[in-house]
This record gives structure tokens, C-alpha cells and sequence, in this order.
């Protein structure tokens, strides 16, 4: 079973791309551990039959590999049909949803019965900003049959921006605008309920301090994962997620059979009766991204 913590820094790639082939056939970016191979706001209107055209091409060559994942970002559900007709749609792990919506996502759900495919709906309407869509949108996911198929719940940062007007500015990370908020309260509404958000895209690649910055605060908001636009940013945000030796030990300790109820480590107080969801999270973050060598608390601690 996947977990959303393997996603990494997922690597949006316009289907349209004049390499798509050979991303497919694991040519090229190997390294990155999950990619989207994108037919939605990526690509103009007028270009979705070419991207449909290219995926056909490409999903026969996807190459199996033990650990990236690859997913379609779907235009509608008119497009999910049409790839799921196309030779080779079974090699992918799944779909994303864009924009989806209470009203939008039964007929992605029928389209999908009898597969087993993952799906990452995408948060990025207005119905984000009214905590009682949300309520109602995530009792539809903890359905049966639907649950066990989201990997993550994706929000989309650009298109919440623009419902406001706004884009991001420059130096800022996401929870200095009026983001921060939303972001908080869809973590409120999702995470009890055991989905796993992950955090939106850093749409500058001129500025990793800021890019840096906001991945340690979407760690420390509970998002796991991250869109990225650009090969250069996937080995920064991959950095962040590498676990420090203290805050490992700690979590090793707590999930002990043996461990007492509460003890000291490190300076902290270790409860796990609390700390465990933290622990098992970081010791797998650790497992997939490795250890710091600095002795500065983790972001994800």
C-alpha cells in the first residue's frame, strides 16, 4: 500500500511536453519520485487533443519501476474516459482530480469503479472557502470504496489566488497571504478524518530561500508532499523532508512496545499515547528522504 509521504516533491509535466516519451520510459528524470503528466491548466484548450495524442504514445512505454509514481492530472471527466481507453493506462498509479467539487466527483467515481486506480483530488474552488462544503465534501470521500483510493488530497494554491485577485508576491510564502487561514482550517477539516493534504506549487524559481522557507512551514502545518514546476526545485524540497537524527530517535523510542507513558529525550517530553501519528510519519519520511547531518531541529519535528 502507497502512502502519501513517497510522493515527494510531485514534478508537474505538461502533456504536451516534446520529451513525455522518454519521462515515460524512464529516460529521463528517474530521480524525481512521483510525476503528473498534466492536461489541464498546464496546456491551452486547443492543444488537449495533441496531449491526448502524446499520453497515447507514451502510456504503452511507461516504465515500471519500484519507486516513482506516475499520475495523469485529467482535464474532466470526459478526458479520465478517454484515458482509461488507452493501451497502457493500467501502468499508472492513478489520476488527479482538478477542481473538484461534491457535485463533480460521482461521476469521476463512476468512471473509476472496477479499476484500481489512486486519486488526488485537487481542493481549488470556491467551495474551499466555506468550511461546510468541505464538511460535506469529506464525508463523501470517507465513503466505502472511496477512502481507500485518495492518496492525497492536493490543494491548489494559483487558482484559490485567483478566485481572490491575487497571486502569490514575490518573498512571501503562502501563509503570509490570505492562504494561510484556508490552508489551516482544510487541514482542520481533513486531517482527523485520516486524509493526507499536500501543499501547493512555489511558482518562482529564482528565489529557494523563500521556496525553502514555505516547505518547512507546509511540514510544519501537517501537508505532506509538494507540487513542483521545475526539475531544480525537486532535490530542495526533498532536503527539507530528510528527518535529523534526534527527532528520529525520539520517534523510534516512542514507538517501542516498551516505551513508558511519557519520558524525557533530547530535551523534549516524548507521550506516546500522543506523539505515535508523529512518530510512525517521520520514521517513514526518514525511510524515504534520509538524514540530516545538522543538529537543528527538523522541520518535520
Amino acid at each position: 500500500m502507497r502512502d502519501a509521504t513517497e510522493l515527494g516533491a510531485s514534478l508537474y509535466i505538461p502533456a504536451t511536453h516534446p520529451d513525455l516519451s522518454q519521462v515515460a520510459c524512464g529516460k529521463k528524470l528517474s530521480e524525481v519520485r512521483s510525476v503528473i503528466f498534466c492536461t489541464e491548466d498546464s496546456i491551452r484548450a486547443a492543444e488537449l487533443p495533441l496531449a491526448l495524442r502524446k499520453l497515447a504514445e507514451s502510456l504503452p512505454v511507461l516504465h515500471c519501476t519500484a519507486t516513482q509514481m506516475r499520475f495523469v492530472r485529467v482535464r474532466d471527466p470526459a478526458t479520465l474516459r478517454q484515458i482509461l481507453a488507452m493501451p497502457g493506462s493500467d501502468r499508472l498509479d492513478g489520476f488527479v482530480l482538478p477542481k473538484l467539487t461534491k457535485q463533480v466527483l460521482p461521476e469521476y467515481l463512476r468512471l473509476l469503479k472496477g479499476h484500481r486506480y489512486f486519486i488526488m483530488p485537487t481542493i481549488e474552488t470556491r467551495e474551499a472557502f466555506d468550511e461546510r462544503e468541505m464538511i460535506a465534501l469529506c464525508r463523501i470521500l470517507e465513503g466505502k470504496g472511496v477512502r481507500e483510493r485518495v492518496l492525497t488530497l492536493r490543494i491548489g494554491g494559483n487558482d484559490l489566488l485567483s478566485l481572490l485577485g491575487m497571486r502569490r508576491p514575490r518573498g512571501r510564502t503562502l501563509y503570509e497571504t490570505p492562504l494561510g487561514p484556508v490552508i489551516s482550517r482544510l487541514v482542520t477539516t481533513f486531517k482527523p478524518s485520516g486524509f493526507n493534504l499536500s501543499a501547493p506549487v512555489f511558482e518562482y524559481l529564482d528565489d529557494p530561500a523563500t521556496l525553502r522557507r514555505e516547505v518547512e512551514e507546509d511540514l510544519a502545518y501537517g501537508l505532506v508532499g509538494k507540487t513542483a514546476i521545475h526539475p531544480h526545485q525537486v532535490p530542495l524540497i526533498h532536503d527539507c523532508y530528510r528527518v535529523h537524527a534526534a527527532d528520529l530517535e525520539m520517534a523510534d523510542r516512542i514507538l517501542c512496545e516498551d516505551a513508558p507513558a511519557v519520558f524525557r529525550l533530547h530535551d523534549a517530553m516524548c507521550e506516546p499515547a500522543t506523539h505515535h501519528n508523529w512518530a510512525r510519519r517521520l520514521r517513514l519520511a526518514a525511510s524515504c528522504y534520509g538524514l540530516h547531518t545538522a543538529n537543528t531541529s527538523s522541520a518535520l519535528a
